[in-house]
């Protein structure tokens, strides 16, 4: 199996591509310079001399997001590169998200209001992480015990950054806070599946069924109707999209279409609809 390794030039990754080098692993390393930082062009020739180094295939691509791009457009764009870079190649990406990471993704979720899956994050099927169970010390420590080289990212400190604040934050946490947190994602990932699964047996077949959806309690109507939208548009839905598109069932008259978001909308008939993508 062949691997793509996301590489930014942070201690994280430089880590990563040390220990997967030392497993003999069929490696390429991948690193999306998003140009939002003056230095992100050295960050991109640093991770190519150090892919040089370990004798392996380099995958890079620069965007000018701008100094204004969003961290989750910036996280987007990295992520597609990433995929299209792993479909080219046929392999699974591996990122270098560890510990420290879950806790701060949870924290942020929870600020946003995603709701109960902002617990179950980190979870992508074709994306490995083999760091969840090292904290960024641990990390630390490793690369100083193997004298490893890493760039730093000067933004890493700027608090207008949600992520950077919330880490900041998050210092004050103890360790059994961090275990915790952990212990609720585990279980949060493994009640997830579950849910999927079952969601999957009862929403049936397209076209769906509108009873479904308009008898059932409306949690519940939202997790299956996330289900239909996932299934049918290979994409899941915002929570604001989910309330629009579970209206429209309810309500919409036959003939009538409602556009969802993301290139998703639906068209009914009198019991039924299709979910039709752009």
């Amino acid at each position: 199996m062949r691997y793509i390794i996301a590489v930014s030039g942070g201690v994280d990754s430089v880590v990563l591509l040390d220990m997967l080098v030392k497993e003999s692993r069929d490696l390429v390393v991948a690193h999306f310079d998003h140009g939002i930082r003056e230095e992100s062009a050295a960050d991109a020739k640093f991770v190519g001399e150090l892919a040089e180094k370990y004798g392996l295939v380099y995958e890079t691509k620069r965007e000018e997001l701008g100094n204004n791009a969003s961290e989750e457009s910036a996280r987007e764009r990295r992520y597609e590169f990433l995929r299209d870079v792993a479909k080219k190649n046929g392999a699974k990406i591996v990122t270098a998200h560890h510990a420290d990471d879950l806790v701060e993704t949870i924290a942020i979720n929870l600020i946003r209001g995603t709701g109960w899956r902002g617990l179950a994050v980190l979870d992508s099927p074709d994306i490995e992480r083999p760091l969840l169970g090292m904290t960024k010390k641990d990390l630390l420590a490793y690369a100083k015990k193997h004298k490893l080289q890493w760039r730093e990212d000067a933004t890493n400190k700027d608090t207008k950054y949600l992520r950077n604040d919330v880490r900041r934050k998050l210092a004050a946490l103890d360790a059994d806070a961090h275990r915790l947190l952990l212990l609720l994602r585990d279980r949060q990932v493994a009640l997830r599946h579950e849910i999927d699964r079952e969601n999957t047996q009862i929403i049936g077949e397209s076209p769906y069924s509108r009873y479904l959806f308009t008898h059932a309690p409306e949690p519940a109507a939202l997790e299956l109707l996330r289900a239909v939208l996932v299934r049918e548009a290979g994409q899941a839905p915002t929570r604001p999209q989910l309330a629009r598109a579970l209206h429209a069932v309810k309500v919409y008259h036959a003939g009538k279409a409602c556009g969802v978001g993301g290139g998703i909308s639906l068209t009914f008939s009198k019991s039924r609809f299709n979910v039709d993508v752009v």
